[in-house]
């Protein structure tokens, strides 16, 4: 299985995760969620070099040319709610994909809020059988609500490949997922940081991205 790490190289991401990181810049939700859709958006470019092509004639005003374009069905899967603009710049890219949403949170199952289980509570996706899958999700951080997605997603078909993209992940979260992938899936990450706190959020990190988008939960 494939892990791509783009922190391990030198490009613009490197300014958008720097702002996402800063506190300072959180302030502002709209510069918050723009920084998350770019990052959708340079990942679909990098994805789309690993897809298969056909060409098509396209007609001109002055003639004809021969474009290689994807032959691969694509559907978009997120997790709600904290995936959604990051699912807005995979849709910017990919826009004739089509899209599944997984209803999956996170749950304290003891006092001291250190042991996490996590609910799924409603899927909206189209059949993913033989298609493209890609499910994105910001935060990759015990791999609990990733596992639990890619779970039912794939009982609505067997897709012909799998792309796992986040912002960050650990390396916690992307051992617990490989084991719920085929050897021939990938993951994309923006950076992968060491590990978690006893809250099992992501270290450093940028707090919760739900949050960060879109204000504060009860």
């Amino acid at each position: 299985m494939q892990v791509i790490n783009f922190a391990e190289q030198n490009s613009i991401i490197n300014q958008y995760m720097a702002e996402l990181r800063d506190k300072s810049y959180q302030r502002n939700r709209l510069v918050f969620r723009t920084n998350i859709e770019r990052l959708g958006e340079l990942m679909a470019y990098e994805i789309s070099k690993t897809f298969d092509y056909k060409p098509k004639t396209v007609t001109t005003p002055l003639g004809t040319i021969d474009i290689p374009l994807p032959k691969d069905d694509v559907v978009i899967a997120t997790v709600l709610r904290a995936g959604l603009p990051f699912h807005q710049g995979f849709l910017r890219v990919f826009d004739h994909a089509e899209n599944g949403f997984v209803s999956a949170y996170r749950m304290y199952t003891n006092r001291e809020h250190t042991e996490v289980g996590v609910h799924t509570e409603y899927m909206a996706s189209p059949s993913v059988k033989g298609k493209t899958l890609l499910i994105v999700d910001p935060m990759l951080a015990t791999g609990g609500s990733m596992a639990a997605s890619i779970e039912a997603l794939v009982k609505t078909g067997k897709p012909r490949k799998i792309h796992i993209a986040c912002v960050i992940a650990t390396p916690e979260g992307i051992d617990v997922i490989k084991s719920a992938l085929p050897d021939d899936a990938a993951i994309w990450c923006a950076a992968i940081d060491p590990g978690m706190n006893e809250h099992k959020y992501i270290v450093p990190g940028f707090g919760d991205c739900g949050d960060l988008c879109y204000g504060e939960k009860l």
